[in-house]
C-alpha cells in the first residue's frame, strides 16, 4: 500500500491507498509531524510499502516530515517537484518553479478528471483559482485569503471584533448577522462566494462558453451549491499520483 501526504500551511492531510485498486483504506489529518507518526503507528494491520508527498512548507520542514516517516515506517518517501508540464498540462507561470505545488497538482488532477477548459478552485488557508484552456495550457490564476485568514485578519487588526470560536455561528447562512460572530462569519462567506462567482462570470472571456468548474480543499463545501461547481476532494492526491507514479 502507498501513503500519500499533502503538507499544507495548516494541516498534513494523508491517506493510504491499495496500489492496484486505488482504494482508500485509511485517511486523516494532523497538525504536527509527531501526531502524524502517532496516527500511522496505530494502523498495525496496514502494510505501507512507500510514500509520496507534496508540500508547500519550507524545505527544512518538509525534510523533517520525510525523515520522520522514513525512520518510523522504514520506507522511501518520494516528493513531488515543480515541472514545466505534467499530465497533459503546461505550466503557465513565467517561472514555473514559483507555482505552488499543491496548486499545480490540483490543476493536473482536475485535468485527469476531464481534459478540456476548466476553472480549478482550491479553498484552504488561501483560495486559489486557476484557468486551463482546451489545449491543457495553464493560463494563470488568482490568490486571495481563505475564510480562516479573513476571519483572523478582522479579529487581529481591530479592537472590538471579538467572539469565541464556538459561538454557535451558522456559517452556511447568508442572512444579515444579528451578532458580531454572525456578521463576521457571514460577511467573510459572502466575500468568498462573491470571489468565486466573479471568476465563473469572467471565465468565458478566456475559456469560451463551455468549461468545467472543480472545487477542492478543506472549505470546498462552502461553494458546492454554486451553479456548475463540482466538488472533487482529492484533486491534489490525483495530481500527486501523476507526479510520483
Amino acid at each position: 500500500m502507498i501513503l500519500e501526504l499533502d503538507c499544507g500551511n495548516t494541516l498534513i492531510k494523508w491517506r493510504i491507498c491499495e496500489l492496484i485498486t486505488n482504494t482508500v483504506v485509511a485517511q486523516g489529518s494532523s497538525c504536527l509531524v509527531d501526531d502524524l507518526v502517532a496516527a500511522l503507528s496505530t494502523l498495525s494491520e496496514v502494510s505501507i510499502s512507500r510514500a509520496r508527498l507534496v508540500s508547500v512548507r519550507s524545505d527544512e520542514q518538509t525534510e523533517l516530515v520525510c525523515s520522520r516517516l522514513s525512520l518510523a515506517l522504514g520506507i522511501q518517501v518520494s516528493r513531488a517537484m515543480p515541472t514545466p508540464q505534467l499530465g497533459g498540462v503546461v505550466n503557465g507561470y513565467i517561472e514555473y518553479e514559483q507555482l505552488g505545488m499543491d496548486r499545480w497538482l490540483a490543476i493536473v488532477g482536475a485535468y485527469q478528471v476531464k481534459g478540456g477548459p476548466m476553472l480549478v478552485v482550491d479553498l484552504g488557508t488561501a483560495v486559489t483559482v486557476d484557468l486551463v484552456d482546451a489545449q491543457g495550457k495553464h493560463l494563470g490564476g488568482y490568490i486571495c485569503p481563505g475564510i480562516s485568514l479573513l476571519r483572523h485578519l478582522l479579529k487581529s487588526h481591530t479592537q472590538r471584533i471579538r467572539y469565541s470560536e464556538d459561538a454557535g455561528v451558522h456559517i452556511s447562512e447568508l442572512a444579515p448577522g444579528c451578532s458580531t460572530a454572525q456578521a463576521v462569519e457571514r460577511g467573510c462567506l459572502m466575500m468568498l462566494r462573491s470571489f468565486v462567482d466573479a471568476q465563473i462570470q469572467q471565465a468565458p472571456t478566456y475559456l469560451g462558453d463551455h468549461f468545467e468548474v472543480y472545487a477542492t480543499g478543506g472549505d470546498a463545501a462552502l461553494i458546492d451549491d454554486i451553479a456548475g461547481v463540482r466538488c472533487v476532494p482529492d484533486l491534489v492526491f490525483r495530481g500527486l499520483a501523476i507526479a510520483c507514479p
